[in-house]
């Protein structure tokens, strides 16, 4: 039985608050969003969703590390969150696909953790006060110190980090070995060339795009129109991503240029918000944000509930949409927008992750939407 080396350590929140850790892995302080996540299950694709770029994530469940993290799980190459708060460490994981212990892959990716803390103290403390900037520190570190440097970090409002997740070259997305085997493959999209704007892609989002057959690009967040449209492609999804939207003006651009064009749009998450500014809406940030996987979203076209995965911090106003901006789907926790589609030209949206990853499925119909808008474009 392996025990995880003991340092201490704690969290500083920037309003002073201060939680306490018995293990700490990795002596750089981390900075970032504090925030927390209420999934029991998926916490390697969590830490590694780029969306979570430049955060800190608590973990509300228990016992986080208990099968491991393993290479088929992984949802960015190079992303991951910028440090990661749980209760409990198990001491070894029991899985069959396991590869690593969660702390050695820590370690190895360089990312603090903080085991041992009070995570119901914080949740609630960030549901009263907010997700705020933080840190991670160890015990050497004073405390006026670590609290200056907390606050003289970079905020999350006004922050422009697509450009920090993005690919840097296009690339064409080819499904592994594996993938084909958990995801049955289907002819759907078969000869649809798709392109994806990367803002902080997923890769179960491209995973679902190739498994209905699609070939599928993608591409740097600062492509323009322009290059996109002369590519020929039949659709462009507009990826998830960290960050504040409103400052991704250079992709809100073009997507404003790309939407009279009658090319098919779909929107994920960051992707929804940026589809949201770019038809002329606003976006504000929300108090503590949405990250779990079992957020009721109520579909307005005929009053099913799914059961959904969010992440995210931002959303969009209802009172600044325009007349040619249709509300789709309401979030039943607090009323918020989860889905738009637009009236005159073929582009949706979604604000929850219908790839899952992890989370339910219920949503991934919404795929076979955007390959239906493919084929009607085409025809």
């Amino acid at each position: 039985m392996k025990l995880p080396a003991r340092n201490g350590g704690y969290l500083l929140l920037e309003d002073g608050a201060k939680f306490q850790g018995d293990l700490f892995l990795g002596n750089t302080p981390a900075f970032g969003e504090a925030v927390f996540n209420t999934s029991h299950t998926g916490y390697q694709e969590i830490i590694t969703d780029p969306s979570y770029h430049r955060q800190l994530i608590t973990f509300t469940a228990v016992h986080i590390g208990n099968v491991g993290v393993n290479s088929d799980d992984t949802e960015s190459a190079n992303q991951r969150a910028a440090g990661v708060i749980i209760k409990s460490l198990p001491t070894r994981s029991r899985s069959w696909r396991a590869e690593s212990d969660l702390d050695d892959w820590l370690t190895e990716e360089n990312i603090p953790m903080l085991a041992g803390a009070d995570t119901r103290g914080i949740t609630r403390h960030l549901r009263q006060r907010g997700a705020m900037r933080a840190g991670l520190f160890p015990d050497n570190v004073e405390l006026d110190d670590a609290l200056n440097r907390v606050r003289s970090s970079e905020p999350m409002i006004d922050s422009d980090l697509a450009k920090e997740v993005m690919t840097d070259t296009p690339f064409e997305f080819s499904p592994s070995p594996s993938d084909k085997q958990w995801r049955q493959p289907t002819d759907t999209g078969k000869n649809l060339r798709v392109a994806v704007l990367d803002f902080g892609v997923k890769t179960s989002i491209l995973r679902e795009l190739a498994r209905r057959g699609c070939r599928v690009t993608v591409l740097p967040a600062v492509t323009d129109a322009e290059q996109i449209m002369s590519a020929g492609y039949h659709g462009l999804l507009l990826s998830n991503g960290p960050g504040d939207p409103a400052a991704v003006t250079y992709g809100i651009e073009t997507v404003r240029q790309l939407l009279p064009t009658g090319l098919p749009l779909f929107g994920i998450c960051l992707g929804h918000q940026i589809l949201s500014l770019a038809a002329g809406g606003a976006t504000f940030k929300l108090s503590f944000g949405h990250r779990g996987a079992n957020h009721p979203v109520r579909c307005e076209t005929d009053q099913t509930i799914e059961i959904t995965s969010q992440n995210h911090g931002f959303a969009v106003a209802p009172e600044a949409l325009p007349s040619d901006i249709k509300v789709t789907h309401i979030n039943l926790n607090d009323q918020t927008i989860e889905g738009i589609r637009h009236r005159k030209y073929p582009a949706f949206s979604i604000q929850y992750h219908p790839e899952a990853g992890p989370g339910p499925h219920e949503g991934t119909a919404c795929f076979d939407q955007f390959i239906e808008e493919m084929h009607r474009a085409k025809a």
